[in-house]
């Protein structure tokens, strides 16, 4: 979901996505699949930096910190390492050859859309 903070990212995010898709129908007449994966607030190093933010500016710990960048998605959790693994390692799998042009949203449920 484009945010104005992050308005260069969110612009080359959105260019990358559009390249992709283009590239994905010339490519899959090879076998070759071009797919986005679409990652939302993974347990990373990236939110452990976001949850050390969140302490010092509410003054909280570091459990409370978590379960409020938790509680901002609908699986109320945030996603595993080893799930986003297991579904890049699918979309790279011979079982996914037909599948191309896609952008999967890893999110625990964060977008709200219907495609």
């Amino acid at each position: 979901t484009p945010h104005a903070a992050m308005g260069l990212s969110t612009a080359a995010r959105g260019g990358l996505t559009a390249l992709s898709k283009a590239l994905s129908r010339e490519a899959i007449v090879d076998n070759v699949t071009i797919n986005n994966l679409l990652p939302e607030r993974f347990d990373t190093p990236r939110q452990e930096f976001m949850a050390q933010r969140l302490m010092l500016e509410h003054a909280i710990s570091r459990d409370e910190a978590r379960a409020r960048i938790a509680a901002t998605l609908p699986a109320n959790r945030l996603g595993l390492p080893e799930e986003f693994g297991a579904a890049c390692a699918f979309l790279c799998s011979a079982k996914a050859g037909f599948i191309t042009g896609l952008n999967l949203q890893l999110d625990g449920g964060a977008y709200a859309g219907l495609i």
